[in-house]
């Protein structure tokens, strides 16, 4: 079957639009062709909404050239009933016979079913066209089911001599890295579904967690506090975004909206936060907590920012080679990437 991968990156293109609004969904997209001519497209964009092939078919004004047309979509359609029926339902119904996806739904309720409903209805099914780049746009998706964990991005930024902090008395004047980085660290956030710092990050900054130098939601505040030390009129209390609180003790004056988790271990941490369906996680924590990640091998990716200056005295920052990272500027700071 003759297919065009430009309308696969076209698929790719619309569904990455919607980043961090579609949890605990994936990110898909779909385009309906006609004689080389794009005649509809759509994409999902939040939980419980329709999905990107119910958006496509909505959008093409003369339904009569479905069952001459070829429908591209990044994700192998759903087979089962969730929010929204089936969209291999929606496919066979319109008699659209020509069918080319990208990645395979790691989901067990979908993989391969989908694939398997079309071909046992007639349609002539290709799949695994631009297989990789499908695969990374729903890294997190993919990740949560079939490592069973989020998807964990461990975040920092560092003086040029590699301190993440100042000794405590500078802490309210120094900045580390420039407001384009600040800025850049808020747009990550809102791209995943959770936060993570540790209690001494609360204690020691008072941080407020959200995305508020950007537009777009604010991510699931997690607190790793052991002991329970948090301060009870912590920013992260506010009714920004949902607070969760991982820790071995109860503490009955925290905020009503508020979960306190109880937990042991690391693998015992990213299984609540499995259970809870969190699919990623990017962690802000200083190096004790970030520390924890790399001594167990928990990340899929590391961004660091480097400023430009030295700080002398204060908290070091994770040891770590950055040979292998990717650099980039950020404004005036470096920024170095490690993806697994």
């Amino acid at each position: 079957m003759e297919y065009n991968i430009k309308y696969m990156k076209r698929c790719i293109e619309i569904a990455s639009k919607e980043i961090g609004n579609t949890y605990p969904n994936p990110l898909v997209g779909c385009v309906i062709v006609h004689e080389n001519k794009i005649i509809g497209e759509g994409s999902h964009k939040r939980y419980g909404g329709k999905h990107a092939e119910v958006n496509a078919v909505n959008s093409v004004e003369n339904k009569d050239l479905l069952k001459e047309s070829t429908l591209y979509v990044n994700l192998e359609p759903c087979n089962h009933f969730g929010k929204t029926p089936p969209c291999t339902d929606l496919i066979i119904k319109y008699k659209i016979q020509n069918i080319i996806i990208g990645s395979m739904d790691p989901n067990s309720m979908v993989a391969g079913g989908g694939i398997q409903r079309l071909k046992d209805n007639g349609c002539n099914v290709e799949y695994g066209v631009l297989k990789d780049e499908c695969d990374y746009l729903n890294k997190r998706f993919f990740t949560y089911h079939k490592l069973k964990r989020p998807y964990i991005i461990l975040k920092w930024a560092e003086s040029k001599d590699g301190f993440i902090s100042p000794i405590k008395s500078q802490r309210k004047v120094f900045k580390i890295s420039g407001d384009q980085s600040l800025k850049l660290s808020h747009t990550w956030r809102k791209e995943e579904d959770s936060i993570l710092v540790g209690v001494q990050t609360i204690i020691d900054d008072n941080p407020k967690l959200t995305t508020r130098l950007v537009k777009g939601k604010n991510p699931i505040r997690i607190v790793l506090d052991p002991n329970c030390r948090v301060p009870v009129n912590s920013n992260i209390f506010s009714k920004d975004s949902k607070t969760i609180i991982l820790s071995k003790n109860e503490n009955s004056s925290i905020s009503e909206n508020v979960r306190i988790i109880n937990f042991d271990k690391m693998d015992f941490i990213l299984n609540v936060l499995y259970e809870m369906k969190i699919q990623s996680v990017i962690i802000e924590g200083g190096t004790k907590t970030i520390k924890k990640f790399l001594d167990n091998d928990l990340w899929d990716s590391i961004r660091v920012f480097k400023g430009m200056k030295n700080i002398e005295n204060g908290i070091k920052g994770p040891k770590i080679d950055f040979n292998n990272f990717k650099q980039t500027n950020s404004g005036n700071d470096y920024l170095y990437i490690l993806d697994k």
